[in-house]
């Protein structure tokens, strides 16, 4: 393309001069030098040389007719005109093209330059790190945009403050320090960590670098400061500092030490100030040291195990004794331990606790147990032989106290029968004498058989609690014919229990429910099976009297009644002998009601074969009395 421009300029200036000037008159070769000008500008060295060679052969062959001949007749003036026309065009065209590459090399230093300076802009403006130009007397030059986000501040808000404005208070004093001693010439800059209050209010710790830039006459100029927010840091250093505190505070707490080993130098070295938990005057230990305070009967183990576990053979856990001080005391030891790449160890970290304490409560326990076990026996022989003659002195006391009582019913039972005339008050003291003495001997018979009942071992056998209670109910709707009591008995109710006292348990609580269902029109009782808590829990309930449960505490005491005798008849003895057979098996009886709606007692017989059912059935047991 640059050819062709330089081949038209060239046919053009030929035709300009043609055009405009003789074909006849001198400086024929002036044209073209205009064009080899041109064209050597535009088109470099080559386009000028194409355009020179291109104006000699029209100046010599097509400016003057007849064209295509040689205008000149001297061959020595054609080859002189020619050569100084060619020789002045290569001092043009290299003059120009000399000049043009001195143009692209400013050029290329301009444009370098330039990228210099928009890169220095772009690190300014871009850096993570926040970054800010100021007059000595604090007044902003330039602050990038991290140094404002830095400090939660627009940057025409920052432009109109100073540090000072942002700078925590007691962090000021410190910073105008090192700033004079900045610009009194005593350093060229300086370093600090140092607090910025946020516009949110939050402290913000950051780590101010801060240079003076000065004049070529030694005058201070500008400032540069550079900051890094290193809050993260400084939260990790302080929850570190915290963590340590609480480390020495868990060791003196825990009386715990903390070591490592160097087993190239057999260096030991406790760390935290550890040596003044355990009392010993420096940090550092050599291997002697730590066996000449190891106690003389235990060094052999510690060093055998501490062999072992070097070598890898096994663990190093194990306690022994030290003597420090003159004191003898118990050390637990455990250690863990740091290889090279053929195994060898090469260090070793471990804790040590002082377990002391716990030695001496361990032996002040066998102390007591031996000293304990002693005693138990003694006192089990002592309450056997007690119990035997507790057992002994009720036998004796209830043949005892039975034959005066049989003695003073037969005499009235006499006395009534021999003097059939006496008058109705002395025949109703007789009875009242009567009474008084078969009353004494139920009481005496309830507290032989709450005795009984409450002592003993069990002999667990496979007991059907539904039949024994539907035979019991049978029995009770006998007794009392003119009764018409409807029940409900769960088929397949079974527990491994002692067969006897499970035959009075439901005994004492079926009574109950039938006794105080007396004077409710529609009797029903029932007995179930209820889960509860994983342990199955056999209930009897009634839609009788009932009771106030804010006397449920006397419930289950002997002799305690909750109804007046003239309502109910009973000792009071039933519900206590219940609850002693219970317990006997390891359960619990517990009992829940509301007044003149009736009263539910469950109880539990605790065993691993205790089960709710003993084969399929299709309905429960239902039965009346009438």
């Amino acid at each position: 393309m640059r050819l062709l421009v330089a081949v038209a300029l060239t046919v053009l200036a030929a035709w300009m001069r043609i055009s405009l000037a003789p074909a006849e008159s001198g400086g024929r070769f002036i044209t073209f030098s205009l064009a080899v000008v041109l064209c050597t500008m535009y088109g470099g060295f080559f386009a000028g040389i194409v355009s020179t060679v291109l104006g000699m052969l029209l100046a010599n062959f097509f400016l003057v007719e007849p064209y295509g001949s040689l205008v000149f007749t001297d061959p020595w003036e054609a080859l002189w005109l020619n050569s100084w026309h060619l020789i002045t065009q290569m001092v043009v065209m290299g003059s120009i093209a000399l000049v043009q590459r001195q143009h692209r090399r400013l050029q290329d230093v301009a444009d370098l330059v330039q990228q210099g300076h928009k890169q220095l802009e772009d690190t300014f403006e871009h850096s993570a790190t926040g970054m800010a130009h100021s007059h000595i007397d604090g007044r902003w030059i330039r602050v990038n945009q991290t140094y404002c986000d830095l400090v939660g501040y627009t940057h025409q808000e920052v432009l109109g403050m100073t540090f000072k404005d942002f700078t925590h208070p007691d962090d000021i004093d410190i910073d105008l320090q090192y700033l004079s001693r900045t610009l009194s010439g005593d350093i060229d800059h300086y370093s600090i960590e140092k607090r910025y209050i946020h516009k949110l209010g939050h402290v913000i710790w950051v780590y101010l670098t801060l240079s003076l830039i000065r004049k070529t006459d030694g005058s201070p100029d500008y400032l540069i400061a550079v900051v890094q927010d290193v809050s993260r840091r400084k939260a990790f250093e302080e929850a570190l500092e915290t963590s340590e505190k609480l480390l020495r505070q868990a060791q003196n707490i825990a009386r715990m030490a903390t070591w490592q080993a160097d087993l190239t130098t057999q260096h030991f070295h406790l760390l935290w100030g550890s040596h003044n938990i355990m009392r010993l005057p420096v940090a550092g230990l050599s291997v002697g040291d730590m066996i000449e305070i190891t106690h003389p009967d235990d060094r052999e183990t510690m060093m055998k195990k501490w062999s072992l576990a070097v070598q890898g053979k096994q663990p190093y856990d194990l306690e022994y004794r030290v003597v420090i001080e003159g004191e003898v005391r118990w050390l637990s030891v455990q250690a863990d331990f740091e290889r090279d790449a053929q195994g060898r160890a090469i260090r070793a970290l471990g804790v040590t606790y002082d377990i002391t304490a716990r030695k001496q409560a361990e032996l002040e326990v066998l102390r007591l147990n031996a000293s304990l076990e002693q005693r138990i026996q003694a006192r089990t022989h002592a309450l056997k032989g007690a119990y035997d003659e507790l057992e002994s002195y009720s036998y004796a006391v209830a043949h005892d106290l039975r034959s005066p009582l049989r003695i003073i019913n037969g005499f009235a039972m006499a006395i009534k029968e021999d003097n059939p005339s006496l008058d109705p008050d002395s025949v109703q003291h007789l009875e009242r004498i009567m009474g008084a003495s078969k009353k004494m001997g139920e009481l005496i018979d309830g507290l032989l058989k709450l005795s009984q009942f409450a002592r003993g071992e069990t002999h667990r056998t496979h007991v059907n609690l539904s039949a024994i209670a539907a035979r019991q109910l049978e029995e009770l709707a006998v007794q009392e014919p003119q009764r018409h009591v409807t029940w409900e008995i769960e088929p397949g109710l079974t527990a491994m229990a002692d067969a006897p006292l499970i035959e009075a348990l439901l005994q004492n609580l079926l009574s109950n429910a039938w006794k105080y269902t007396a004077k409710t029109a529609n009797a029903h009782l029932r007995m179930y099976a209820s889960p509860r808590n994983g342990q199955t829990h056999f209930c009897i309930s009634d839609n009788g009297a009932g009771f106030d449960m804010a006397r449920i505490d006397k419930l289950f005491k002997p002799f305690q009644r909750l109804h007046m005798p003239h309502e109910f008849t009973g000792l009071g003895i039933g519900l206590a002998t219940a609850m002693r057979i219970v317990q006997r098996h390891g359960g619990v009886l517990h009992g829940e009601s509301v007044p003149g709606q009736g009263a539910t007692f469950c109880f539990t017989l605790p065993d691993d074969h205790t089960a709710v059912s003993e084969e399929p059935q299709i309905a429960p047991a239902v039965g009346q009395g009438d």
